[in-house]
């Protein structure tokens, strides 16, 4: 998986250029993952503000506004690829690095549901035990930045 982060209110702060420019390199991305089948599925995430934390605490079930970490860099979104290597999605997720997007981690799926293992164009992804996977190992699935497209 590729953790995709971004500091809220730099993405707010982008001018429409900016925001063209960056939707430009993801749709490029989308496009090119898509005809090589290694897109699954992905999503963006709303601005941290408009996120609840839930909570366990001694006295029970505590909620918040805002996000877990009060960090400057925030998760923004995610990709789920299907790919052949383990090299192959760092790789993917170096492509959105850039002004907006931060930093990218790249983190192996060890456990899914709901994609049923296929790819958008209804083709199976590899799966081994319950995982989409490269060979015998998890697959590092991609979760790439953005932001909400109202």
């Amino acid at each position: 998986m590729v953790l995709m982060h971004a500091d809220p209110a730099a993405t707010e702060a982008m001018t429409a250029e900016e925001r063209a420019e960056v939707l430009r390199r993801h749709d490029r991305l989308h496009s090119n993952l898509a005809g090589t089948g290694e897109m699954l599925n992905g999503a963006g995430l709303a601005l941290p503000r408009d996120t609840t934390t839930i909570r366990l605490r001694r006295d029970g079930m505590t909620t918040a506004d805002g996000p877990l970490t009060g960090a400057t860099e925030q998760m923004t979104a995610s990709y789920v690829v299907d790919c052949a290597t383990p090299e192959r999605a760092p790789e993917i997720a170096g492509r959105v690095v850039d002004f907006h997007l931060v930093a990218a981690e790249v983190r192996p799926v060890h456990d899914s549901f709901g994609t049923e293992g296929s790819r958008p164009d209804g083709t199976p992804a590899r799966r081994v035990q319950g995982a989409v996977s490269y060979g015998a190992k998890p697959i590092a699935s991609a979760m790439v930045g953005g932001w909400s497209h109202d």
